[in-house]
């Protein structure tokens, strides 16, 4: 937001998020928020809606360097070396 905005704590400890955050997020009646405390600071985040579609790619960059079948073929020998040597 450009502005900030106040909100007030109700007797129920409800608050109204304003119109403007709700709008930039797209935040609709019945989504949930994620709610995080970092530093003596409330953080409220949008749940995402879908777990899947929000986590592909993430991290994306650490495999960029590697190939991904050659590495789980080594994982995959280091196990059967493992369960090898302890049978």
């Amino acid at each position: 937001m450009s502005q900030h905005s106040t909100v007030k704590v109700s007797s129920r400890n409800q608050i109204a998020l304003p119109s403007e955050a709700r709008k930039k997020l797209n935040i609709r009646p019945g989504d949930r928020l994620l709610v995080d405390v970092q530093d003596g600071v409330l953080v409220l985040i949008p749940e995402p809606r879908d777990y899947v579609e929000y986590m592909m790619g993430l991290h994306r960059e650490i495999w960029e360097q590697i190939d991904a079948d050659e590495h789980i073929q080594r994982e995959r020998d280091a196990w059967q070396a493992t369960n090898a040597s302890t049978d």
